[in-house]
């Protein structure tokens, strides 16, 4: 259960969640095991020849994704397969990428500019309107890690974080950094869209996991119309007072 609920929490597609729990359960000697997983949520029961029944309901809350723990997990569950580890040993090695370090705020930071300012270039952005982007992305994961996280909800959060990036490029692009502001604008926001919730929607319907993906696809399909209302409100201000259109 412990193994299935880092994966869950950490993006982990509902298959995976699946077939982690059974192959643990299979390898210590547990005959019979039913795995019922949706978004947040799982549900196990497990049994022997004796019709002795284990049951357990965890709700799991949704988050966002750590793959170094969903990578975690599933090489402990080879591991474990080639008779690696004791029961006890398991239980020690969850408990350690339950509570594996994620990446410095810097890091994050870093990477966020740097990943703005490189889909900037690849949607036909300028190298100054990448640059531009570069110091948006900073901006918005300060306010992301900084503000949003510890003290608003997601809906806010979102609609405050298209609605900043969008603020912050349309004043590089009035002071002259950025030649093309909605190149940079599209690039700014890419920290905030949810690709992996949205991929392991799709994949999660396509294994017809109808449930699980149809709750994650709403997710996503929310933070993505969060982040329209942001760029819209702020872009609705700007054109009043005369800016351009786009």
């Amino acid at each position: 259960m412990q193994a299935g609920h880092i994966l869950l929490e950490n993006g982990a597609e509902i298959f995976r969640v699946e077939e982690t729990i059974g192959r643990i359960c299979r390898h210590f000697g547990v005959e019979t095991v039913n795995v019922f997983i949706m978004s947040n949520g799982i549900i196990v029961t497990a049994g022997d020849e004796k019709e002795q029944y284990f049951a357990k309901v965890e709700h799991i809350p949704v988050r966002g994704s750590s793959l170094n723990r969903v990578a975690a997990v599933n090489q402990l569950s080879r591991e474990i397969e080639e008779n690696r580890y004791s029961i006890g040993e398991v239980k020690d090695c969850l408990d350690s990428i339950q509570q594996m370090p994620g990446k410095s705020k810097r890091m994050m930071t870093l990477a966020a500019g740097i990943g703005s300012a490189a889909f900037c270039y690849i949607y036909g952005g300028s190298l100054r309107d990448s640059f531009s982007s570069f110091l948006a992305g900073l901006v918005l994961y300060v306010f992301v890690l900084e503000i949003s996280k510890p003290y608003m909800s997601k809906i806010v959060a979102n609609i405050c974080g298209g609605a900043l990036v969008t603020l912050v490029s349309i004043v590089l692009y009035h002071v002259g950094v950025g030649e093309n502001l909605n190149h940079m604008i599209i690039g700014s926001i890419i920290p905030l869209v949810p690709g992996v919730a949205f991929t392991n929607a799709i994949r999660d319907i396509a294994d017809e996991d109808y449930i699980s993906g149809s709750v994650r696809m709403l997710d996503a399909m929310l933070v993505f119309f969060c982040i329209a209302m942001g760029v819209g409100f702020v872009f609705t201000i700007y054109s009043r007072l005369g800016g351009i259109m786009l």
